[in-house]
């Protein structure tokens, strides 16, 4: 595997699909066929040439029991949520510019283009700022989770006017996402995984 490939693992080796255990295979083949085919849906790189997962893939091969039960809530909150993907990708963005994570900002601003969200407002939203053309549910969606973010915190200004957008039920779904997001950035920044073309 050449050496700018190797590098996607960030501190990680890149796991060999032939050489994995009967767990990570287990693993290896739901990723593959949900997360991983999604990724090539949007589109944006989650695997090399021969197979081997990169982003936060690769690292929860390395665990794949607790990782069930990870991808487990990711399906569940995915397939249950009554945010809207707009709003989604909005709050993942949010939490990936305080995180500073590299692959997250990728792959997700790949995922918030297929979701209408223009160029403009995605460069915005990846720099930290807050794009005037968003409707007014996605801005509170992205103060609000930029504020849980970076100060743990939301003020009771800020709880109000997102419980009024958003209902209790949608709050608590909100939330749920920013701690699944913070779950992968974690990953991501903790193995210093790169996105594809930032390896050297």
């Amino acid at each position: 595997m050449p050496v700018q490939t190797e590098m996607l693992g960030g501190r990680l080796p890149l796991l060999d699909p032939q050489a994995l255990s009967a767990p990570q295979k287990k693993t290896y083949d739901r990723l593959n066929t949900t997360w991983v085919a999604w990724a090539d849906s949007v589109p944006f790189q989650s695997k090399t040439e021969d197979g081997r997962f990169i982003g936060p893939f690769n690292p929860i091969l390395f665990s794949p029991t607790i990782s069930s039960s990870f991808l487990e809530l990711q399906e569940v909150e995915q397939e249950n949520t009554s945010l809207g993907q707009r709003v989604r990708q909005v709050v993942i963005l949010a939490v990936g510019v305080v995180w500073k994570s590299n692959y997250e900002l990728y792959a997700h601003s790949a995922a918030a283009r297929k979701a209408g969200i223009s160029e403009d407002a995605i460069r915005t939203l990846t720099t930290g700022g807050l794009p005037d053309e968003l409707s007014d549910q996605e801005k509170i969606a992205q103060r609000y989770a930029r504020q849980l973010s970076a100060e743990h915190r939301v003020e009771a200004a800020l709880y109000k006017i997102a419980e009024h957008a958003f209902g209790k039920q949608g709050l608590v779904e909100m939330t749920y996402l920013i701690g699944i997001y913070h779950i992968v950035c974690s990953l991501l920044n903790a193995f210093e995984v790169p996105a594809p073309g930032q390896e050297v």
